[in-house]
Parts: C-alpha cells; sequence; structure tokens
C-alpha cells in the first residue's frame, strides 16, 4: 500500500506542473485567472512537500514499532 501512496504522490508535482504551465499561458490575456493558476501550483507543491514529510515520518514510526 505504501508504493502506491508513493505513486501517487508525484501526481501532485504533476498537477502543480500543469497549474504552473496553465497560468503562465494565461498570464497576457486574463491576469486574475492566471494568478489563480500559479497560486494553485504554489498551494498544490505545499501540499506534496507536507504529504511527503507526513508519509516518512509514519513510515519511520511503523519501523520503530516493529
Amino acid at each position: 500500500m505504501s508504493k502506491i501512496w508513493k505513486f501517487f504522490q508525484y501526481g501532485y508535482l504533476l498537477i502543480a506542473l500543469i497549474c504552473l504551465i496553465e497560468g503562465l499561458i494565461r498570464f497576457n490575456s486574463d491576469r486574475q485567472r492566471a494568478y489563480l493558476f500559479i497560486g494553485f501550483s504554489i498551494f498544490i507543491t505545499l501540499v506534496f512537500f507536507f504529504k511527503r514529510h507526513f508519509r516518512k515520518k509514519v513510515e519511520k514510526r511503523n519501523q520503530q514499532n516493529k
């Protein structure tokens, strides 16, 4: 199960990259929507790092309990 979560974890980075690209494409035509996409990209990247840190913490705790 842990391997599945590691795989899905990188999906956050993929979504963040798509949002960043979309924000950069829309930057000249629709600035408000571009800022929204760039903001989502930053937020999703932070979620990725938070989830990765939390998952490693749980795995470490599980290794100590064995």
